[in-house]
C-alpha cells in the first residue's frame, strides 16, 4: 500500500510524529486502528436492526397504521 499525502498534510504528520517521539509511520497505524475501531463499534448493531427489520417489518407496517 502507498499512501500519498499533500504536503501540508506530510508536514502536520511529521510534526505530531516529532512531538510524541514516534515515526510517522506509527501514527498513521494508531490512526487506522482508531478509525476502525469506531467506525467497527456500530456494524453488529446495525446488523441486528437490519435482521429484525427484515423479520417483523411487514407486522411493524401493520402497527404503524393503527391510531388512538
Amino acid at each position: 500500500m502507498t499512501l500519498r499525502l499533500s504536503p501540508a498534510q506530510t508536514e502536520a504528520l511529521r510534526r505530531r510524529a516529532q512531538a510524541e517521539r514516534v515515526s510517522m509511520q506509527d501514527v498513521v497505524k494508531r490512526a487506522v486502528e482508531e478509525y476502525l475501531a469506531l467506525h467497527d463499534a456500530a456494524t453488529p448493531l446495525d446488523l441486528v436492526i437490519d435482521a429484525a427489520l427484515d423479520r417483523h417489518g411487514p407486522a411493524l407496517q401493520e402497527l404503524a397504521r393503527w391510531r388512538d
